[in-house]
């Protein structure tokens, strides 16, 4: 089967078109023809190995699965011999194993049936960045109808489901993004929206309940600012976290939190079929819809890298197969 393949770690230049043998599914995995998968930050650090400490899960020295891609979308050809839930002919999205190819393994339990409202590259946008968003505002961010919400990096992959889905939880949402990108963040639901280039989300009178923060990189201070006395900031993102853990503004927040009457906490990745099924029943109602902000074919995976890179992306990256 054709697949984006990666020999090392580096840019988009380690990245190639190879032809490899098709996975064979364990027993809990299926066999899924892929249709389209997404491109997400998270790709980003596995190819360039950053933050370092991440290596010593995928590989000191390079990638121990070479095959990059976690989200999916397609059809299944094979299940094993302990699925239930899926059969042959079945169409699927979630997470998978090397989705940037004709052909991936998934678990079972990281799948759900594809929303029939959804084409193949619409679904494949959802998993990685709709779940992340979905945990920070109800695991760790405990939303509630009613409280001001501020999503930073709101145009985003998973900005454009953060400001989605609070709004239908019910919130009255703030989001903030570049210029060019304020048309985007209001159609997604956002009551105001705060121009980074010109104006500090911390500087204004507003103080919010929740900020839910992807992007920029803001100082916990500067968070703390613009918190509400008793308000809760989740930490989701930041790509200047430090290249040992990259996690650095994470944990200082964890360290200072229980010190404070204000909660500063963060986002534990899951990869759960129940999470997902959870968000076909918003995308079923209307009230949470994939952006897909650029389309690039398989063979074109290290321009859409690159494309993801330069922050021109306004809400995901698909690719098709």
């Amino acid at each position: 089967m054709a697949a984006v393949v990666q020999g090392g770690y580096g840019s988009a230049d380690v990245l190639r078109l190879a032809r490899i043998a098709r996975p064979e599914p364990a027993a809990n995995e299926v066999l899924v023809r892929v249709r389209a998968a997404g491109l997400d930050r998270g790709q980003w650090h596995l190819m360039t190995g950053r933050p370092y400490l991440l290596r010593l899960v995928a590989g000191v020295r390079g990638p121990r699965n070479p095959v990059m891609g976690l989200d999916v979308a397609g059809t299944v050809v094979a299940a094993g011999t302990a699925v239930t839930r899926f059969s042959a002919g079945d169409e699927v999205f979630g997470f998978g194993q090397g989705t940037f190819a004709e052909y991936a393994a998934a678990r079972e339990d990281k799948l759900a049936p594809k929303p029939a409202s959804l084409s193949f590259e619409q679904a494949a946008v959802v998993p990685v960045s709709g779940v992340t968003a979905l945990n920070a505002l109800t695991d760790a961010g405990h939303i509630q109808a009613g409280q001001n919400v501020l999503v930073t990096g709101a145009s985003g992959g998973v900005g454009s489901y953060a400001v989605q889905l609070a709004a239908a939880f019910g919130a009255e949402v703030t989001g903030v993004c570049s210029t060019a990108k304020t048309g985007l963040v209001r159609s997604l639901g956002a009551a105001h929206v705060i121009d980074y280039t010109r104006d500090d989300f911390a500087a204004g009178a507003r103080r919010y309940d929740l900020i839910i923060d992807i992007a920029g990189n803001p100082a916990l201070s500067r968070l703390r600012r613009a918190l509400a006395p008793a308000g809760t900031a989740v930490i989701t993102g930041g790509e200047d976290g430090g290249n040992l853990t990259g996690m650095g503004r994470q944990f200082r927040a964890l360290a200072l939190s229980p010190l404070l009457r204000q909660r500063l906490t963060m986002v534990t990745p899951r990869q759960r079929s129940a999470d997902l099924d959870r968000l076909t029943v918003l995308i079923g109602t209307g009230a949470v819809t994939p952006r897909i902000g650029a389309t690039y074919p398989l063979d074109q995976v290290p321009e859409a890298m690159r494309y993801l890179q330069a922050g021109k992306a306004r809400g995901k990256v698909a690719i098709t197969i």
